[in-house]
């Protein structure tokens, strides 16, 4: 992933994505979406460390006691692009963050598949948050995204995605929900809060297809 020019700000939060280049599938399978979230979840820490694939379960006990660069608050992967909410904690944590993951994740996806190139397409967007509200909505957005890209109709059923975690169906290391969470009286509140926006989000993937398929 190119490195980004524009400076991004310590204790704000900002929407991250990216799609794959010549919009290929960039996740093809359960594994990909699996080493995918490792290195998101080892490359939140700063410091030294070995490469990700190479590392013994001892070392990476050392590593997640290391500060973190940034904080993940949400995410959700699709095959072809993924979405992540950030807050940054330290200098350049973001730009450090992902341009570590966009290397570790294409090298691995490039070896696996006998490619070479770049996997993404370009330099990530980065959008801050400049309200709680923008916050809140942005969250609820990204958890949407398997319903609008019309992958699942509950979204309950789809695991590359942190809504699990916000609804307490699991609880990883990956991800910071209280942020979120804490402008909710707790998980129920905030999936109430998503899925009044089904329908909503349903009608925009139904149209988005009809317009698709209507092209030449």
């Amino acid at each position: 992933m190119p490195y980004r020019t524009i400076p991004l700000a310590n204790n704000y939060f900002y929407h991250i994505f990216n799609r794959g280049v010549e919009k290929r599938l960039t996740f093809q399978d359960s594994r990909d979406f699996r080493r995918f979230l490792k290195i998101l979840t080892y490359y939140q820490y700063e410091g030294r460390k070995p490469s990700f694939s190479n590392i013994s379960s001892d070392q990476l006990e050392n590593v997640y006691r290391n500060e973190k660069l940034v904080e993940v608050i949400c995410y959700c992967l699709m095959p072809n692009h993924f979405h992540l909410l950030v807050k940054q904690l330290k200098d350049d944590g973001i730009v450090k963050f992902m341009s570590q993951i966009g290397n570790a994740y294409t090298r691995y996806f490039n070896t696996r598949y006998s490619r070479i190139g770049a996997l993404f397409q370009g330099a990530y967007k980065a959008v801050i948050m400049e309200s709680d509200e923008q916050l809140i909505h942005v969250s609820r957005y990204i958890h949407l995204n398997p319903i609008v890209g019309m992958l699942v109709k509950d979204l309950k059923t789809y695991e590359w995605s942190s809504y699990y975690d916000y609804v307490g169906l699991k609880n990883e290391k990956l991800v910071n929900k209280s942020e979120i969470i804490n402008f909710f009286k707790g998980p129920q509140e905030y999936d109430k809060f998503v899925s009044d926006q089904f329908s909503y989000a349903l009608d925009l993937a139904r149209i988005k297809h009809q317009l698709i398929d209507g092209e030449d």
